[in-house]
């Protein structure tokens, strides 16, 4: 692999100061990868042996976590992973293409040429990124370029209402679910070409059919991975 050239913000050997986020993320993705089930009860121990934290950050992850829906408290049991369907997954993205649309829309009649050409040097880099088969970039590269058109939206308040639903699905995720990183290569460019043009109406419909068929690619792959088959 020859790499991207490209440092990734992961926090690594950084100071800690949001443990019960990732404890929230962690069994986010634990539960939406299908690798703890509906019904399954979370130990805190071997989740806070995985994370690297103590048993307190692992409860009050799990407490954020119980108010998204993702897991439910049994009264002197502990907690355990919610049921999670197809229409929770298709919701989440649809709350997430409304406010994505509507940033678009904003950013269209905004955006700078400097921003503009972040935007280009993302697209190159991601196709370097697919080319490595570089997951974590691949990620972290998608997630730039939503939150480049985000901010070009100057839109503080809608941004937060879209951060809200986003972290529901994890970033890293994005990168596995199959037939994405291909059509997000294509969509980007597309978008890229309508921001340039400041065709507001084209550039929402775009985003907005970009992060729905998102949710069906990650149905069809949950359902590859057993998700919703019931244990034997």
């Amino acid at each position: 692999m020859t790499g991207t050239a490209l440092t990734l913000p992961l926090n690594r050997g950084t100071k800690r100061t949001q443990l019960p986020e990732e404890v929230a993320s962690y069994v986010r993705e634990l539960i939406i990868s299908g690798g703890a089930r509906p019904g399954e009860f979370l130990r805190i121990e071997p989740i806070a042996e995985a994370v690297g934290v103590s048993s307190t950050p692992v409860r009050e992850g799990l407490l954020a976590l119980r108010s998204e829906g993702f897991v439910q408290l049994v009264p002197r049991r502990g907690f355990v992973v919610a049921p999670i369907t197809q229409q929770d997954i298709r919701d989440i993205f649809w709350a997430q293409a409304q406010y994505a649309g509507q940033l678009a829309t904003r950013a269209a009649k905004r955006m700078d040429a400097e921003q503009i050409e972040r935007l280009e040097v993302n697209i190159e880099t991601y196709q370097l990124a697919i080319a490595d088969d570089d997951q974590p970039a691949i990620a972290y590269l998608g997630h730039s370029f939503h939150r480049e058109i985000n901010l070009a939206a100057d839109s503080h308040r809608l941004a937060l209402l879209l951060g809200s639903v986003v972290k529901q699905l994890p970033n890293s995720f994005y990168a596995t679910i199959e037939g994405h990183v291909e059509g997000a290569r294509g969509d980007h460019v597309k978008m890229l070409r309508a921001l340039k043009k400041r065709d507001s109406v084209k550039v929402c419909n775009l985003m907005q059919r970009h992060i729905l068929e998102g949710a069906d690619r990650l149905i069809e792959t949950l359902e590859k991975r057993g998700l919703w088959t019931a244990n034997p």
